[in-house]
């Protein structure tokens, strides 16, 4: 099973107010295991970068100029995630996003429903709790001190540890080696026969049992 770890980098908001893609990181898990296959990309956006959102990623304007625009990138993009499950923290952001930069070069929308959001799976599995991605990191001891902007690379390997963590948790101790399994590994365990104990009341306990049942009125034992 192939899933893609999957987040971006934004001017802002909202697609529907001109924001644009600056960047998008994923990361490929096969059977939930990461293969260390990643695709890491910043992006032009062709807009002035604003404070409030450098302030968070840390992509200013002078940075990203050399890039390549969304139109260069989205060949290689779509092959690498290709058909696979796409892991994302709140989804609908980043699908909103990436589906308002196919559209803009007329390209087909990605379906929604090919996306897991891990905002809603930490909400059900902890009603009430904090979802944001700092804070699953603070309840399942993942390190994030890296983090001190938010970088899209970054933040699909940390979400690709929080996402299994939500899905169960890796326990690798429960992983049988090979030498663990060899039938010569097995040791006999030595068992002391018995001997077989009787189920036959003896006359006394019949005896017994007659005193008991003459003292009972009507009994049922003798219908």
């Amino acid at each position: 099973m192939r899933e893609i770890v999957l987040d971006t980098e934004t001017t802002g908001l909202s697609p529907k107010d001109g924001d644009r893609l600056v960047e998008i990181g994923c990361l490929e898990l096969i059977n939930h295991v990461p293969t260390g296959e990643t695709y890491h990309q910043y992006i032009n956006p062709r807009m002035p970068m604003p404070s409030a959102a450098q302030d968070v990623h840390g992509l200013s304007d002078e940075f990203l100029a050399d890039k390549p625009e969304f139109s260069d990138i989205v060949e290689a993009f779509l092959e690498f995630i290709g058909d696979a499950q796409l892991i994302i923290h709140n989804a609908a952001f980043d699908m909103g996003f990436i589906n308002a930069e196919l559209s803009r070069i007329d390209g087909n929308p990605i379906p929604h429903n090919r996306a897991v959001d891990t905002v809603s799976m930490a909400r059900k599995k902890f009603p009430g709790s904090p979802a944001s991605l700092n804070a699953l990191c603070r309840r399942f001891n993942i390190d994030n001190s890296a983090r001190t902007l938010h970088g899209a690379l970054l933040d699909a390997e940390l979400l690709a540890e929080v996402y299994l963590e939500l899905i169960g948790g890796r326990q690798p101790g429960l992983v049988l080696s090979a030498e663990a399994s060899k039938s010569d590994s097995v040791q006999a365990i030595e068992r002391v026969a018995r001997a077989p104990r009787p189920h036959q009341p003896t006359a006394e306990e019949l005896a017994a049992h007659a005193e008991f049942i003459a003292r009972l009125n009507d009994p049922m034992w003798n219908k």
